[in-house]
C-alpha cells in the first residue's frame, strides 16, 4: 500500500501546512526536529532584515545573529526539550538601531501522515508598543510613589512645625490660623474684651535662691496649670512675661460681653484655688515658701490683632483697658482678685464682691473704682470642675455634680490597687 508521503510532493505539503502563517502579522518560522529552518513568512524578513536568507540555518544561531542574549537562547533550548514548547514573553532585540521587544512562542509539531511535518513551529510577536506603555506606566507609578512619599514627608514636617507652633500660640489663634480664618495681614479690630492679668508676689525673691532645674520645674508647672485652666474656660492666652500671665476673653470668639466676663472671673477663681492645691507638690520639690498670686480683671474696648514687624508678628491686645487690668493686678494684695467697675457691672448680680477705696493708679488721671472678688454665688450651679491634690494622688472631677459617682470609681480603683500590693 502506497503511503501519503509518496503520493504528495514534499514541497507542496510544506507550503500548504505553512499557508495560515504566510500572511500573519507575526514573524513565523518552521524548522525540522534539528531546528534547521525550512520556512519563514514575509514578516519574518520584515521584522529582521539583517538576517537575509536563513533557509537551513540552525535556529539558535539565528537568535545569536539577532543579538539575543545567551540566557534567552539557553532558555529556548531548555524549555523546548523539557516541555515540548517555549514561551519567552520578553526578548529585547535591537533592529536597525531601534530597541524593540518581542515574545517568542514555539512548539513541536507532529503529523502521523507526513513525517517531514514533524518539526518546530514558532513565531515572534512584536510587543514593543505594549512594553513601552507598561514602562511608562511603571515610571508614572514610581513618580507617583515618590511624590506620595515626598508629600507624606512634607506633611510630617508641617505637622512637626505645627506642633511646635501650637506651643507658642493660644489654641483659639492657632485654630483660626490653620483653619484659614485669619491672615497675617488681617485688619485690626476694636472689640469689647475682658482682660486678665496675674503675677506671683515676690517671684524674684523666690526664684533667686533656686537651682535652674528646680526653677524650671516650678515655673513650668505653674504656667502649664494656669494655661490648662485658661483653655478650659475659653480664654485666649496672649503672653507670658516671666511669671506674669495675660489672657483675654471676647476674641477671636465671644459669647457676649457678660458671658465673657463671667468666664474670666470663673477662671481667676479656679486659678487661685489651683495654686493652693499645688503647694503640696511644690513643697515636695523643695519649694517651701507659699505661693501667692495677684490678679486684675478689667473690661473695655481694646484694639486686637497682629502687631509687629514684617519679620515677626504677635497677636495681642492694646489699649488703656489692658493697662488698667495690669495696674489692678499690681495694686492687688496677695491671693486677691481685683475687678474694675466695668467688669463688676457685668457680673455684680452673681458675684460676692467687696467695694474697695478708689485707687490712684499710674497712668490714670482720675481715681479708679474697683472691687475685690471673693466668690461667685452658686459657682455656675455646681457644674464647674473640682481638683484635689494629695501627697501621692491628684483627683480631677470635671463636673462637681458627679462627686458621688467619682467616689464610687475611686472605691473601685482602690480595690484594684490592693490586688497589686506587695506581699509583706
Amino acid at each position: 500500500m502506497m503511503n501519503l508521503e509518496e503520493i504528495f510532493n514534499r514541497s507542496n505539503i510544506l507550503d500548504i501546512s505553512f499557508f495560515n502563517f504566510r500572511n500573519a502579522i507575526t514573524a513565523c518560522y518552521f524548522a525540522d526536529r534539528d531546528l534547521r529552518i525550512l520556512k519563514i513568512n514575509d514578516n519574518f524578513r520584515t521584522f529582521f532584515p539583517v538576517l537575509g536568507n536563513v533557509s537551513n540555518v540552525y535556529f539558535p544561531n539565528v537568535l545569536e545573529q539577532l543579538g539575543v542574549e545567551a540566557s534567552y537562547i539557553d532558555s529556548f533550548s531548555d524549555q523546548l526539550e523539557k516541555n515540548g514548547y517555549v514561551f519567552i514573553p520578553h526578548i529585547p532585540i535591537k533592529v536597525e538601531g531601534d530597541d524593540r521587544v518581542f515574545s517568542l512562542m514555539s512548539t513541536y509539531t507532529k503529523d502521523t501522515s507526513f513525517s517531514y511535518l514533524n518539526g518546530v513551529q514558532g513565531q515572534f510577536v512584536d510587543r514593543t508598543a505594549e512594553w513601552q506603555l507598561r514602562r511608562e506606566r511603571e515610571q508614572l507609578l514610581e513618580e507617583k510613589l515618590r511624590d506620595r512619599e515626598l508629600i507624606e514627608e512634607k506633611t510630617r514636617q508641617l505637622e512637626r512645625v505645627a506642633d511646635r507652633l501650637a506651643k507658642y500660640l493660644s489654641p483659639q489663634i492657632y485654630s483660626s490660623i490653620f483653619a484659614g480664618k485669619s491672615e497675617a495681614a488681617a485688619p485690626l479690630a476694636r472689640k469689647n474684651l475682658t482682660i486678665f492679668f496675674s503675677d506671683i508676689e515676690g517671684f524674684t525673691d523666690i526664684s533667686d535662691g533656686m537651682e535652674p532645674e528646680r526653677l524650671s520645674f516650678f515655673i513650668n508647672t505653674y504656667l502649664s496649670e494656669m494655661s490648662n485652666i485658661a483653655i478650659e474656660y475659653g480664654g485666649t492666652i496672649d503672653k507670658f512675661i516671666g511669671d506674669a500671665v495675660l489672657i483675654f476673653f471676647g476674641d477671636p470668639e465671644t459669647d457676649g460681653d457678660r458671658n465673657d466676663a463671667i468666664k474670666c472671673v470663673q477662671m481667676a477663681l479656679r486659678m487661685r484655688e489651683r495654686v493652693r492645691e499645688l503647694e503640696q507638690v511644690w513643697h515636695e520639690h523643695g519649694i517651701s515658701k507659699p505661693l501667692r498670686v495677684r490678679m486684675g480683671v478689667n473690661t473695655g474696648y481694646c484694639t486686637v490683632g497682629n502687631f509687629g514687624s514684617e519679620h515677626r508678628l504677635e497677636y495681642t491686645v492694646l489699649g488703656s483697658p489692658v493697662n488698667l487690668a495690669s495696674r489692678l493686678q499690681t495694686a492687688a494684695d496677695a491671693d486677691t482678685i481685683l475687678l474694675s467697675e466695668s467688669t463688676y457691672l457685668l457680673i455684680g448680680d452673681i458675684a460676692d464682691c467687696h467695694r474697695m477705696d478708689d485707687m490712684h493708679l499710674k497712668g490714670f488721671a482720675r481715681p479708679i473704682g474697683c472691687y475685690r472678688l471673693d466668690a461667685l454665688r452658686g459657682d455656675d450651679g455646681g457644674k464647674g470642675p473640682m481638683t484635689r491634690v494629695g501627697r501621692h494622688v491628684a483627683v480631677n472631677i470635671p463636673d462637681r455634680r458627679r462627686i458621688r459617682e467619682a467616689i464610687e470609681e475611686l472605691r473601685s480603683i482602690e480595690v484594684d490597687l490592693e490586688r497589686h500590693l506587695p506581699y509583706s
